[in-house]
């Protein structure tokens, strides 16, 4: 049986792939970990030169790259280059910290003795990627773990199977034995993988129901840590002193960048009454203004969601907000001539905080909107949902947006931005959006253990 990949956009098979099981999965698992045993011994600075050289393949092959991508998930075309932008972006920046981030920590002299702390990599790095942004997620987890000596199992989404080829193909050559190999796994088979033992890191990004099963899987059977990337119902909130025309570009923006499908979108919108109009009659204007279609067309700025079940249950959540009296300000429908899996972008007002468009994970072009009255109205209700990935403050006031930093429960808190990924910072959430980092310093120590050296020397 093999893997198909459809194009959301025309329903065309993109590629069939056969799935890795039994001794031809058994031979890659045991090539990663032999790969591992090379590369560990491989200087640090060696191995930085030499995923320097590898991401080059990126820029000579970035074009065709990017067609890939939109083909199999239906990203814009001009969103898909800027993704390959944006990776490379990503991985030279965690180049550029490896070396300081990596260096062992040498304690301060004692009478007789050498103290340090070395960074040591802990083997084979199980990644379990998502599509939504398929080589940015993957990248994350790809290059801080071979600059720190693991190599690296990638099983990429059944949506996006050909960006986990690239990566392996990126990296072929680092090592006699392959340091990135690309998995094409059932469900089944991927659960049964993580709990081998000769993995030492699994590296999740999907559903929390994914996360949680892995999680209660590994923790019953292996003594490693698993690092969940999962969801997220990102809430904004337009403060009464807010430029209110920027808030609306860049919410809008946030909404419906890829189609909304982001973990960290803007799925929850909350406004000061005082511009609560405004801001709604702005983001219907702007919404109005996309063009859906062809996804490879470079003109086109809102491609097909890469479900269309996705689809019917957002227009099914879109009804059950209506009749909770939430009233369709634009969008809330199928464009005209529709034939791929595509939804207009749909500003809501009035949506209850208890209907399901501000409780459950979107994953589409959909922004339900309320007024409040307060900021403390806004804390509270940005507070109450189960997720807690990212969240931002409109405002023009600095003490303010660092009070909603403090209540906040999110793993990044935004002014005046939203939906943005700074390598430098660590990427991380709390509540069901997931455990652990990514990105900055604290991706490499999540993909290293510590070890402390301690000699004491003997006069001779």
């Amino acid at each position: 049986m093999k893997l198909e990949v459809i194009n959301p956009f025309d329903q065309s098979t993109v590629a069939e792939l056969p799935h890795d099981h039994g001794a031809p999965l058994e031979r890659k698992v045991a090539a990663a970990r032999q790969a591992f045993e090379e590369w560990r011994g491989v200087p640090l600075e060696n191995r930085i030169d030499k995923v320097r050289s590898a991401l080059r393949y990126f820029n000579v092959h970035a074009d065709d790259i990017g067609r890939e991508v939109t083909a199999q998930m239906g990203k814009p075309l001009a969103q898909s280059r800027r993704e390959v932008a944006t990776m490379l972006e990503r991985a030279h920046y965690m180049i550029g910290i490896a070396g300081n981030t990596l260096a062992p920590e040498i304690l301060p002299p004692a009478a007789g003795l050498h103290r340090r702390i070395e960074h040591a990599p802990l083997g084979v790095v199980f990644v379990i990627s998502a599509w939504n942004y398929p080589l940015l997620i993957a990248v994350n987890v790809v290059v801080p773990a071979l600059l720190a000596g693991n190599s690296v199992l990638l099983k990429h989404s059944a949506l996006t199977p050909l960006t986990g080829r690239r990566f392996q193909d990126a990296f072929a050559g680092l090592s006699e034995k392959p340091l990135v190999t690309a998995l094409v796994l059932t469900h089944r088979e991927t659960a049964r993988l993580a709990a081998d033992r000769r993995l030492n890191y699994v590296a999740f990004t999907g559903s929390v129901r994914g996360g949680r099963q892995l999680y209660r899987a590994l923790a019953s059977q292996r003594l490693i840590d698993i690092g969940l990337e999962l969801g997220g119902k990102d809430p904004a909130y337009v403060a009464a002193d807010a430029d209110v025309d920027s808030a609306v570009r860049s919410i809008v923006d946030g909404a419906c960048y890829n189609a909304g499908q982001s973990c960290c979108a803007v799925e929850r919108i909350y406004v000061h009454r005082s511009l609560y109009d405004r801001f709604l009659s702005g983001a219907a204007a702007l919404t109005n203004a996309y063009r859906w279609g062809n996804p490879a067309d470079e003109t086109i700025t809102l491609g097909p969601l890469a479900s269309r079940a996705n689809r019917d249950l957002l227009e099914k959540k879109i009804l059950a907000a209506k009749r909770r009296g939430a009233r369709v300000m634009a969008g809330g429908k199928r464009p005209d001539g529709d034939r791929g899996n595509f939804l207009c972008p749909t500003v809501m007002a009035d949506v209850p905080q208890r209907a399901r468009l501000m409780r459950e994970e979107s994953f589409g072009p959909v922004m339900p909107v309320a007024a409040v009255s307060s900021d403390e109205e806004a804390i509270a209700r940005m507070n109450d949902s189960d997720f807690g990935l990212t969240a931002s403050v409109w405002t023009r006031d600095r003490e303010r947006a660092e009070r909603f930093a403090a209540a906040l429960e999110a793993g990044t808190v935004y002014q005046n931005r939203c939906d943005y990924l700074d390598p430098a910072l660590p990427w991380t959430g709390v509540k069901d959006s997931g455990k652990g980092s990514t990105l900055s310093r604290y991706g490499f120590y999540a993909l290293t253990r510590r070890k402390s050296v301690h000699f004491r020397e003997v006069a001779s």
